[in-house]
C-alpha cells in the first residue's frame, strides 16, 4: 500500500475541479521562507513523509502564521519536535490558510464486497464524536449527492444557522461528484483505490475548498493514477429456466441402508407430484424408495442434480455431471466451516464439467409451476413472488409461513455460499421473468456486492431485502476516518437508498412487505408520503399516528370540504375531524361507514395509502358473533375494489381474542379484494413503506 504526499494529491485532484489552497513545498525549514514568499498570509505549514499519515496527531500542522518567516520558524520547531520522536519529514508544505467555514469530510474506500463507497459528513466534532455522515456506492448522481447532504443531522449548519450565511451547496455537490461521480477521482483510481479522503473541505458562501487530502493506493505513484482502470470480469450468461423447471432431476446421496438427506429429497419430489424424470444415483441398487437408480451422473439425462453427500466427496460427484446444466450441492462443510480449499476444488470441478453450481450449503429450489421443491408435502399454488436466499432454512420458513397467510410464489432459490451462481445473477434473471412481479432477498455475504448493486439499479420490480449480520463487525477501519465509518449496516442502507429497495429487519416484515407489494403491484398509487389512518377511537389511533410518523409518513390534515361531508355522515359531532380519523367500529356499528367516509375524503384529497384498523377484542367482548367483523372486512374489500389508485391496508389488532378460525376468515376475505392484513401497526407501517418505495409509489 502506498501513501501519496498531500501536495501531489492536491495537484492531481485539482484537475478534477476540486479547489485547493495555493501552496508550495520545501525540502527543509531553511528553504521554506523562499517557497512561501508569494503566498498571502495567514499561512499553514505541514510536514509530510513516512509516519505522518495523521499529521495533526503527530504535531505536524501549524496554523495562523502571519508571514513567510513565521512559517519557516514554525517548520524548524516542528522538525525538532518530530526528530525527538524519531520522525524525519520528507519535506514541508506551506499553504494559504482558507477562510473559516463549515467543515465537511468527503471520503471514499474500497469495500470488499461492494467496491468503492463514498462518504460525506460534517467535519470536526461531528465526524469524530457524532459520526454524522451519509454513504452512497460509487458512481453517484447529482441526486445522490444532494440526498447525502439532506441526510445529515447537522444539515442546518450548511444552510446557515443562527444568522450565519448559507454555504454554497452547489459547490459542495460538485466536490462530491468530482470524487464519486462518473469519470471522477474514484473511477479514475479504479482498483488501485484503497482510501481517499478530503478532511476537511471548508464550505462557505463563496465555495468549497479542500484543505487536506489523503490518498492510499495499492501500489501506483501519483503520475500513474489517471490510467484506465481494469474492467470487471464479465459474468457468464446463463438461462436459468431449467433451474426452476427441470425436465429431469437426479438425487445423489440416497441410501438403502442409512436413509439420509438424499432419501428425504426423493420423498419431497414424490410428495410434490413432480412430473419429470426423477432418478436416484447409486452404483448397484436398481431403485430406492420406489425411484429408479442410475449408476452415476454421467449420462443421467437430467437438467438438475441434487448432491447430498459428505463435503469431501462432492467435487468428485460434480466432475461426473458434464452435460447437466445445474448441480446443487446441499452439503455443508466448505468455506463457511473454515474449509476454503474444499470449496475451491468444488468450483474447479464445476468449471471443468461445464455446469453451473448452486451452493454449496444450500437447500435448493422451490417453484410450484416448474415442479421444483425442497420442502415436504404438496406444493402451494403458483404465484408472482420470487425469493433469493442465502439461508435454506429461512427460505423454507418464508414459503411455509407465507403460504399459510395466502402468499403464492413463482420461484425461490437458495444459494448458500454462492461459490458460483450469485444472487446478482439470479436477480437479473428474475428481473426479466414474466412470472415474477415482486422479489424478496435474504443475504449475508452477497459475494458479488458490486454486481448486486448493478443488477438492482435498473430493476423495475419492487424488491424487499432482509440482511443478516448487519449489526456485526463492520469493515476493518484502515487509516482514515472514512475507513472507520463504513461498515456492513451503512453500506446496505446506501445501496437501498440508491436502488430504491426496502430493507427490513425481520422475517415477518419480509413476508408482510412481499404480501402488500404483490397484492398492490398493479395499483398506480400517487407518489408521496401521505397516509390516511381510520379506525375506532382511543389510544390506538394516537399510537398509530406515532408509528407512521416515525416511519417517515405524513398524516396530512383532512381538507375542509371533506370534513363537511363527514359531518353529513354523522361523524365528528362536538369534536374536530382529523387524521387519524376516528369512526365507530364494533359489533353494533355500521360496517359500511368506513367505505363511505374514505370515499368522501378521497374525493377531495388523493391519499396513496389508507390504513384501516379494528380491535378484534371489542367485537367479541361486546358481541357474540364473527359476522360483524366479517361484514366490516367485506366493506373494506368493497372499498378497495372501487379504488384503482389507492392502496388499502387492514390492521386487525388483538386478533388472538377472536375465536379460532376467525382471523383466517378475515384474511381470506380481505385478500379476495386485494387487501393485505396485519396484526399490528408496526408491521403495517413496514409494508406500507415498501409500497411507497416501489416502482408504483416511490416516496
Amino acid at each position: 500500500m502506498s501513501t501519496q504526499p498531500e501536495h501531489a494529491v492536491k495537484t492531481w485532484i485539482s484537475g478534477f475541479g476540486v479547489a485547493v489552497p495555493r501552496g508550495a513545498t520545501a525540502p527543509d525549514p531553511e528553504a521554506l521562507e523562499t517557497a512561501a514568499a508569494d503566498l498571502t498570509p495567514p499561512l499553514v505549514v505541514k510536514a509530510y513523509g513516512p509516519g505522518l499519515l495523521h499529521k495533526s496527531d503527530a504535531g505536524a500542522v501549524r496554523l495562523d502564521l502571519e508571514s513567510a518567516r513565521a512559517a519557516a520558524d514554525a517548520a524548524a520547531e516542528m522538525a525538532g519536535a518530530l526528530g525527538a520522536r524519531e520522525i524525519t519529514p520528507d519535506g514541508f508544505l506551506v499553504e494559504e490558510q482558507a477562510a473559516a467555514g463549515v467543515e465537511v469530510i468527503v471520503g471514499a474506500v474500497r469495500d470488499p464486497a461492494f467496491g468503492p463507497v463514498l462518504l460525506a459528513g460534517l467535519g470536526g466534532i461531528w465526524t469524530e464524536v457524532l459520526r454524522d455522515t451519509a454513504l452512497r456506492l460509487c458512481p453517484i448522481t447529482e441526486a445522490d449527492a444532494r440526498a447525502m447532504l439532506d441526510e445529515l443531522r447537522g444539515r442546518a449548519l450548511l444552510d446557515g444557522f443562527r444568522g450565519g450565511p448559507p454555504t454554497d451547496l452547489d459547490a459542495l455537490v460538485k466536490v462530491l461528484l468530482a470524487v464519486g461521480g462518473p469519470g471522477g477521482i474514484v473511477e479514475s483510481l479504479g482498483p488501485r483505490l484503497t482510501e481517499f479522503e478530503l478532511n476537511p473541505v471548508i464550505c462557505g458562501p463563496a465555495g468549497a475548498i479542500a484543505v487536506d487530502a489523503r490518498l492510499l493506493t495499492s501500489d501506483e505513484p501519483p503520475e500513474q493514477l489517471a490510467e484506465e482502470p481494469a474492467a470487471r470480469p464479465a459474468e457468464p450468461h446463463t438461462d436459468f429456466d431449467r433451474l426452476f423447471a427441470p425436465r429431469g432431476v437426479a438425487v445423489v446421496g440416497a441410501s438403502t441402508k442409512r436413509p439420509g438427506f438424499g432419501n428425504m429429497f426423493l420423498n419431497f419430489y414424490k410428495a410434490a407430484g413432480y412430473q419429470g424424470r426423477l432418478v436416484a444415483v447409486h452404483p448397484t441398487t436398481p431403485e430406492i424408495d420406489g425411484v429408479p437408480c442410475v449408476p452415476s451422473l454421467t449420462g443421467a439425462d437430467v437438467d438438475y442434480a441434487l448432491v447430498a453427500v459428505p463435503a469431501a466427496r462432492c467435487a468428485d460427484v460434480v466432475r461426473e455431471a458434464a452435460g447437466i446444466p445445474f448441480v446443487q450441492v446441499m452439503s455443508g462443510g466448505f468455506r463457511e466451516m473454515g474449509e476454503p480449499a474444499l470449496e475451491d476444488d468444488l468450483l474447479a470441478a464445476a468449471r471443468a464439467a461445464g455446469v453451473r453450481l448452486l451452493g454449496p450449503n444450500c437447500m435448493g429450489v422451490y417453484s410450484p409451476a416448474g415442479g421444483q421443491t425442497f420442502l415436504g408435502g404438496p406444493q402451494g399454488r403458483p404465484g408472482r413472488i420470487a425469493v433469493i436466499s442465502q439461508s435454506g432454512g429461512l427460505a423454507g420458513e418464508v414459503i411455509k409461513v407465507g403460504e399459510r397467510r395466502g402468499l403464492a410464489f413463482s420461484k425461490v432459490a437458495t444459494v448458500g455460499n454462492s461459490a458460483d451462481v450469485t444472487p446478482a445473477e439470479l436477480l437479473r434473471h428474475l428481473a426479466a421473468d414474466d412470472e415474477t412481479a415482486v422479489i424478496g432477498l435474504y443475504l449475508e455475504d452477497p459475494r458479488d456486492g458490486r454486481g448486486l448493486f448493478e443488477a438492482l439499479q435498473p430493476l423495475e420490480k419492487p424488491v424487499v431485502a432482509l440482511v443478516g449480520g448487519r449489526s456485526g463487525q463492520g469493515r476493518k477501519a484502515a487509516a482514515s476516518h472514512t475507513g472507520g465509518m463504513i461498515g456492513d449496516d451503512r453500506v446496505w442502507s446506501a445501496l437501498a437508498a440508491q436502488a430504491g429497495i426496502t430493507l427490513v429487519t425481520s422475517q415477518d416484515d419480509l413476508i408482510g412487505a412481499l404480501d402488500l407489494l404483490d397484492l398492490h403491484a398493479s395499483r398506480a398509487a400517487p407518489a408521496g408520503p401521505g397516509v390516511l389512518v381510520i379506525g375506532p377511537s382511543g389510544g390506538a389511533s394516537v399510537l398509530a399516528a406515532d408509528v407512521f410518523d416515525t416511519a417517515g409518513m405524513e398524516l396530512s390534515p383532512l381538507p375542509a370540504p371533506a370534513t363537511a361531508a363527514l359531518r353529513g355522515l354523522g361523524l365528528g359531532a362536538g369534536s374536530s375531524l382529523a387524521n387519524p380519523l376516528e369512526i365507530p367500529v364494533g359489533p353494533k356499528a355500521d360496517p359500511e361507514l368506513v367505505r363511505l367516509a374514505v370515499t368522501e375524503i378521497l374525493a377531495h384529497h388523493p391519499y396513496a395509502d389508507v390504513i384501516t384498523h379494528v380491535n378484534a377484542q371489542s367485537f367479541f367482548t361486546f358481541g357474540d358473533s364473527a359476522e360483524p367483523l366479517l361484514a366490516y372486512t367485506r366493506a373494506v374489500g368493497a372499498l378497495q375494489r372501487q379504488l384503482t389508485a389507492t392502496r388499502i391496508t387492514l390492521v386487525v389488532r388483538n386478533s388472538e381474542c377472536a375465536p379460532p378460525g376467525v382471523e383466517d376468515a378475515v384474511r381470506d376475505l380481505a385478500r379476495e379484494s386485494g387487501v393485505p392484513v396485519y396484526r399490528n401497526m408496526e408491521a403495517a407501517a413496514v409494508a406500507v413503506t415498501a409500497g411507497k418505495r416501489s416502482a408504483h409509489g416511490t416516496a
